[in-house]
């Protein structure tokens, strides 16, 4: 059975070996009473930032449970970084793109409020859905055993979009008219892409013209449209793979 990751604070530097952490507030309490992790099982405790700890529970309480370190982990931040660049769209299809990019490795994630999304984000609905996203992240995080958690940013405009490409290495758009295909793409081995990824309808004429005018490139992943809850997550496999 593969160890539970929970999301906690941790010291710097990381404690010793024979030392104990404990874990409160929410995630003690989701440890304690939802999961329900008893003395002598193993669990992960880690911070977020790529840095923690391993080893069995000594105590565990309704709201709490004492960990003692027998193993101190740290991951590295990636040579190559991705960020990805998701249109908003409706019903779990954010969800299921937030979940599979960030199971993927994606260390920075911008919600795009995109010309043909449906789905607006304003006001207090703005704070709300990003607060879902960062959720949403967060669990799919610890369910994929990752010890980074990546950056969810906040909402941008299609100019704040392209504003944003000038910071990366290699910026794709992926785009069902597209004429080159990612893998004949030369892609960097280290650095920054970023890849954009349209509503359910497609991105804007108006938008890919402006997207591709400050740098951005068009690339074709499929010989079929894929759904905007599935493309990031394809595109990211591929680049991983090469």
């Amino acid at each position: 059975m593969t160890d539970p990751v929970f999301l906690g604070d941790l010291p710097d530097p990381l404690p010793a070996a024979g030392t104990t952490v404990v874990l409160d507030g929410p995630e003690g309490r989701h440890a304690a009473t939802v999961r329900r992790i008893r003395p002598g099982e193993r669990v992960i405790i880690a911070d977020g930032t790529g840095r923690g700890i391993a080893g069995p529970v000594t105590e565990a309480d309704k709201s709490s449970v004492t960990v003692e370190v027998q193993q101190t982990m740290f991951t590295p931040e990636p040579e190559l970084r991705i960020t990805v660049a998701q249109a908003l769209a409706k019903g779990d299809r954010s969800d299921i793109a937030l979940e599979m990019i960030t199971e993927l490795g994606a260390t920075k994630i911008i919600p795009w409020q995109s010309a043909r999304s449906i789905v607006r984000w304003s006001g207090d609905r703005a704070d709300k859905s990003l607060a879902r996203w960062q959720a949403t992240v967060r669990e799919a995080t610890k369910q994929s055993r990752r010890l980074r958690i990546p950056v969810v940013d906040h909402v941008a405009s299609t100019k704040q979009l392209a504003a944003a490409i000038d910071d990366h290495d290699l910026t794709l758009i992926l785009h069902e008219e597209a004429t080159i295909r990612l893998p004949e793409l030369e892609l960097p081995t280290a650095g920054r892409i970023m890849i954009i990824v349209g509503p359910e309808g497609g991105i804007a004429p108006e938008e890919l013209e402006l997207l591709v005018a400050t740098g951005g490139r068009p690339a074709l992943i499929s010989d079929g449209v894929l759904r905007t809850s599935t493309a990031a997550a394809v595109a990211m496999a591929a680049i991983l793979l090469r």
